[in-house]
């Protein structure tokens, strides 16, 4: 297998061809004259001939070196706009940048937020895949992810962004002829509607401000993997369910939902966003990062105490 070729040797040539003096090229490359000489003498040895004719006087290409100027020319040139993009990548926000995030939160809170993006970074592109499976981040070749979610301990890095408060609902329609449930333990005796990629689908657990933690373990007859599939059914007076409060504000806010078992709440989950392990980001990764950090961390969706006691009062 050959050798890989002595790049750096042959943009010391290009350089020295296009002054015609070793001196100038050192200067011009940032170099001492005894690191330009051992790049061209390391050459020669490399392709077993002269590249120039010297003289004290007079130093002229070879027909070799004639022949491999130009080459020479357009490795230098392509090196030199290849690192300038790079450098500019680095600095500027400009390309790519592959985001992941949960289903029914990326079409409800990420994509509105893209036109701003747009405006504040043209020359940023965005890739968004909308999935609630945890993607390999690495593999899958993602720049950041949101997680809404508890994260296990892992190699990435993750930035808590806020907390995202999950409600116990059901429709007005539901309990025209069923009790209200008062404790996590009458769930048993309720049609109970699960998220699939929950822990643990068939239970919740619930808190009182008195210090009181339950479990509810339930059976209903829908499970899905998607949050927002179980609308229609909760909508229909077909069951209760526990969802994220983005999913629901506006259907509390309209009346067509309203928070069950007010006195019990479930635990909280935190939306983060996460990142390959590193250091140094592109400056496009970074600028996406703070934007969406910036837009969410207030929780655009969260109700108010007053639209939220409306809808538990209902």
């Amino acid at each position: 297998m050959p050798s890989f070729p002595d790049l750096e040797a042959w943009g010391v040539f290009a350089k020295v061809a296009e002054t015609g003096s070793f001196a100038r090229a050192a200067a011009e490359l940032k170099l001492s004259k005894p690191t330009v000489s051992k790049a061209i003498a390391r050459l020669e040895c490399r392709i077993g001939t002269a590249l120039f004719n010297r003289t004290s006087r007079r130093l002229s290409l070879t027909e070799t070196g004639r022949g491999a100027a130009a080459g020479a020319a357009r490795i230098l040139a392509e090196g030199e706009t290849l690192e300038a993009d790079a450098t500019l990548q680095a600095v500027s926000p400009n390309g790519m940048v592959r985001i992941s995030a949960p289903m029914s939160f990326g079409i409800a809170n990420v994509a509105p937020l893209l036109p701003e993006l747009f405006a504040a970074y043209p020359k940023i592109s965005i890739d968004l895949h909308l999935s609630d499976e945890i993607v390999d981040l690495i593999g899958g070749g993602f720049d950041l992810a949101l997680r809404i979610a508890s994260l296990p301990d892992s190699s990435l890095r993750a930035r808590h962004i806020c907390k995202v408060r999950r409600l116990l609902v059901g429709a007005p329609g539901y309990f025209i002829h069923r009790q209200r449930p008062q404790t996590p333990r009458d769930l048993a005796q309720h049609d109970c509607l699960s998220y699939t990629y929950a822990p643990n689908p068939d239970r919740w657990r619930f808190q009182r401000a008195s210090g009181e933690d339950e479990i509810a373990i339930f059976q209903g007859a829908l499970r899905a993997n998607n949050a927002d599939a179980l609308r229609p059914m909760l909508l229909a007076g077909l069951g209760l369910t526990v969802q994220p409060e983005f999913l629901v504000s506006e259907d509390l806010k309209a009346g067509l939902l309203e928070v069950v078992m007010p006195d019990w709440s479930v635990p909280p989950i935190s939306l983060n966003l996460v990142t390959p392990p590193g250091r140094h980001r592109p400056a496009r990764v970074a600028a996406v990062i703070e934007f969406l950090a910036q837009r969410l961390s207030v929780a655009p969706w969260a109700l108010c105490e007053a639209a939220q006691d409306n809808a538990t009062r209902r």
